[in-house]
């Protein structure tokens, strides 16, 4: 039988953690987590990490495998995953990988061309220049490295220019000039499955979650993080609100308050980055006999490429 990777992705809080388990279990799969945030093993809270009954239900990969010291991206993400998959796919054809970082799950469906690996010197470079000049200067060094990206990159995403500057002069070569190759064929079938709610309801329960994390300790984790907050880890929703905190910028509630938007911008922007691909199957949570009922239909009906 042709082996299949079912990627279950959707939005922050739109519930993939319990559908994933659930599917998991249904099909007898492991699960690959494809959400960046989850690798770091000093943050769970602010994450949130599936708890200890959900991870022991199913065995998963990817979670707290390393530190907020290490360096990781999307290439390795996608060395490791493809390195994983064929001994995954000795125990069952069928695989899950379920998360919401949408760049590492095209980085394993689609595949992202070979980008050296950055010497952390360059890196630190361009994050000191961040702090001293702000982004504009970061847009200002883009534009005169590679102007095509400047074209296409979110502006007011200073990781993505910092990521772009360091391997422009990492490798001597605009960073666009990497990601013009066509999409790589894989030899197992890829099933993507994208969970939706309305967005009243997918806020709502944004909000809800942020306030379950501030119940369960987000503000102690984060101030135990908070020597640390300038490792590019921790420039995430969550721990930058906390850390503006304490550092006397904002009040305890405007940062709670930031915190629940910031999510909803987030969630916002990952529905952005899957609104173009037709590859989709979107399904409410709810509809889980319907999702059932589809992955047995594309395992049986079609093969392998």
């Amino acid at each position: 039988m042709s082996n299949n990777l079912v990627v279950l992705l959707g939005p922050t809080g739109v519930g993939k953690t319990d559908i994933s388990i659930d599917l998991a279990v249904r099909f007898n799969s492991e699960i690959i987590s494809a959400d960046s945030r989850q690798f770091f093993r000093e943050m769970k809270i602010g994450t949130a990490v599936p708890a200890d009954h959900q991870l022991s239900a199913v065995q998963h990969h990817f979670i707290g495998f390393l530190s907020i010291h290490d360096y990781y991206s999307s290439n390795l993400f996608e060395k490791d995953v493809l390195d994983l998959l064929p001994r995954l796919f000795e125990r069952n054809n069928i695989v899950l990988m379920s998360g919401g970082s949408g760049m590492y799950i095209d980085a394993v469906c689609k595949g992202i061309d070979d980008i050296p690996d950055v010497d952390q010197a360059i890196r630190k470079k361009y994050i000191s220049m961040y702090r001293e000049e702000g982004i504009e200067g970061l847009r200002v060094a883009l534009k005169l490295s590679d102007p095509e990206y400047y074209s296409k990159v979110d502006l007011r995403n200073h990781k993505r220019i910092i990521r772009a500057l360091e391997i422009c002069e990492t490798a001597g070569r605009p960073y666009s000039s990497f990601l013009k190759k066509q999409e790589r064929k894989r030899d197992f079938k890829i099933i993507k499955i994208g969970l939706e709610r309305t967005r009243e309801e997918l806020y709502q329960r944004i909000n809800s979650r942020v306030d379950v994390m501030i119940n369960a300790g987000l503000e102690e984790e984060a101030r135990f993080l908070y020597e640390f907050r300038n490792l590019n880890a921790l420039n995430s929703v969550g721990y930058r609100e906390f850390f503006d905190f304490f550092d006397g910028n904002i009040s305890r509630e405007n940062a709670i308050e930031l915190i629940k938007r910031n999510s909803r911008r987030y969630a916002k922007r990952q529905l952005t980055w899957w609104s173009k691909d037709k590859d989709i199957k979107w399904f409410n949570p709810k509809q889980m006999q319907e999702i059932i009922n589809y992955i047995t239909h594309s395992v049986i009906s079609e093969r392998s490429f």
